[in-house]
This record gives structure tokens, sequence and C-alpha cells, in this order.
């Protein structure tokens, strides 16, 4: 047990310091090839720090833990948008300016509500996969069109103009962005290995569900990039990056997380995922669409509805544990 809860902590601290190395290094390279700035920030950044997710979730799938990759994926989204987002809005109110974001966000709440109708029947399949990954790829084309249609509108966009800023900081010759970006990659794929040996080995050993470990340590040690990102974002008061870390990682996690699982292995699916992890998060998901997206003027998220936000963190994470209570 000591050395799986070693292989976690050292795990989460490679996987953290590798996604950081990994985002860098492809955003530069990226910069490099004049790839404009809403497509690095929404494709390649999004990627980048969804990859703990990605990676994790492929490897638990592919050796027969179906819980750690579902609880992974959902349980990051509901980690992002409830305590992510939450600590952000605390430290600095969350003002959304960019017209990308505004489209962004009821886009995430029909892919949620995608994902919740394909639970009803306890299953996702590899069709169901299939699914997802098309949409994915679909969302993926017409955002790569939208920014390459309008560069000169995309970089007046409020977040094209904090992307711009942001790599103008990250300079390194296009060699060693490279050469980052492949160690970053590499590392991800090692450090997840021992990430997930260490949670199902704590599972086995604690009588718990791979779905709790997933959705509790899992999840909250995969988003600690999208946490560290967009607490920095918020002190600089980049809101707009801020945000649309976090819309970016749900709509990686969503989609390409779940599908790429699903392919690797089709997912029973346990009932109270339905009636609980994903009612949870299309109920944290619509909230974040109707405060967020502005129908009467300038969208925000403040303190108060970030502490709210915390509570309803806090809320379910009790839930989840004293499920595990309940069931021993």
């Amino acid at each position: 047990m000591l050395l799986a809860l070693l292989a976690i902590t050292i795990g989460l601290v490679i996987l953290v310091w590798s996604a950081d190395r990994f985002v860098e290094g492809a955003a530069v390279t990226a910069r490099h090839f004049n790839i404009p700035p809403l497509i690095i920030g929404m494709v390649i950044i999004g990627f980048g720090t969804s990859a703990p997710e990605m990676v994790v979730s492929a490897l638990a799938s592919w050796q027969g833990n179906p819980g750690i990759a579902l609880g992974n994926a959902y349980g990051s989204n509901i980690t992002n948008i409830a305590l992510i987002l939450g600590i952000t809005a605390l430290i600095s109110p969350i003002l959304v300016d960019s017209q990308v974001l505004r489209r962004t966000l009821p886009i995430l709440t029909l892919v949620t509500a995608l994902a919740a109708w394909q639970l009803l029947d306890d299953f996702i399949s590899r069709a169901d996969a299939l699914v997802l990954l098309g949409v994915f790829a679909a969302i993926m084309v017409w955002t790569v069109m939208q920014g390459r249609r309008d560069q000169q509108a995309a970089c007046h966009d409020a977040l094209g103009q904090e992307i711009i800023a942001e790599l103008d900081t990250r300079v390194m010759p296009l060699r060693k962005a490279v050469m980052w970006t492949l160690i970053g990659l590499l590392l991800l794929i090692v450090s997840s290995r021992i990430l997930v040996w260490g949670a199902v080995t704590i599972a086995q050993g604690l009588g718990v569900s791979d779905l709790i470990i997933g959705l509790t340590v899992i999840a909250v040690g995969t988003s600690l990039p999208e946490l560290a990102s967009s607490v920095i974002a918020a002190r600089k008061g980049e809101h707009d990056m801020a945000l649309g870390n976090i819309l970016g990682s749900n709509l990686f996690n969503t989609l390409a997380v779940v599908g790429i699982a699903g392919v690797i292995h089709p997912m029973g699916v346990g009932h109270e995922v339905l009636t609980r992890d994903m009612a949870v998060m299309v109920g944290l998901t619509v909230s974040l669409f109707v405060i967020g997206y502005g129908f009467r003027g300038q969208g925000r998220i403040n303190r108060v509805e970030g502490l709210v936000l915390i509570s309803v963190y806090l809320a379910y994470t009790g839930w989840l544990i004293s499920s595990v209570f309940l069931a021993t």
C-alpha cells in the first residue's frame, strides 16, 4: 500500500511537470509555423492540458479498468468547473469578453447532453465512442476553419489577444521546442502508467471501486495543469484564458478522452454514474453556461458564484465518500 501511495505521488508530480513541458513545447512549435493564436489556444493548448486525462484513461481502459477511465474524464470535468473555476473566481472574478468562448459555452452544454444520453443504457459501446470522436473531429475542424478564415478578427478577440501575449513570453528555438514536446509526451505515458498502477492497487487494497478513485484522486491529479494555468491567468487578469482552459479541457475530456477509452475497451457503466456523477456534471455545465454566457450583458463569474461552485464540489466529494462507507 505504501509503495502504491508513493507511485501515485511520483506519478502525479511527473505527470503535471511533463504536461507543462508538452504544452509549452507544442505551443511554441506551432507558433514557429505561424499557426493562428486561437487555434493554438483552443486546439493545441486545450489538447495539451487534457493530455494527462487522455493518456491515463487510455491506459486504464487498455488494462481493463474502465472505472478509472470514465471516472477520470467525468471527475476532471466536475473538478474543472466546480473546484478550479471556483478557486479562480475567488482570486479574481472572471469576465467573459471573448466571442469565441460565448460560442463554445453552448457547444459544451450540447456535448454534455450527448454524453448523458449515451449513458441511459449504462453502457458505452464502440459505436457510442466513435460518435464522440466524430463530434470531436467535427468541432476541431470547425475551430481550425474559423481560426484560419479570419485571422485578423481572431487576433482582435479578447481570447486571441491573451493567447498572443502569453505566447510572446514563451520564446525558444524550434529544435528545443520540438525536444520538449517529445520529452513531455514520453514522460506523460510513463507517469500515467505509474499512476494507474498505484490507483488500481489502492482501490483493490481498500475495497473501493476504481470508479471512486478515478473520480477523486486521479481526477484532481490530472486536473492540476488546468488549475495551475487558470490561477496564473487569473492573477494576470487574463480572464478569457482562464475560462478557455476549462472549456477546452472539458470538451476534450467528454469527447476525446471518453471516446478513445471506449474504442479501446467498451465500458459497462454503473447506473450511479448517470444518476450521480453525470447529473452533477450536467448541472455544473448548464450553470456555467447560464452565468458565463451573459444573456443580458457581459458574462461574469463573481466571487459569490465561485464560492458556490467550491461548495458544490465539497458536497459532491462528501457524497462520494459517504457512498464508500455505506457500501461497506
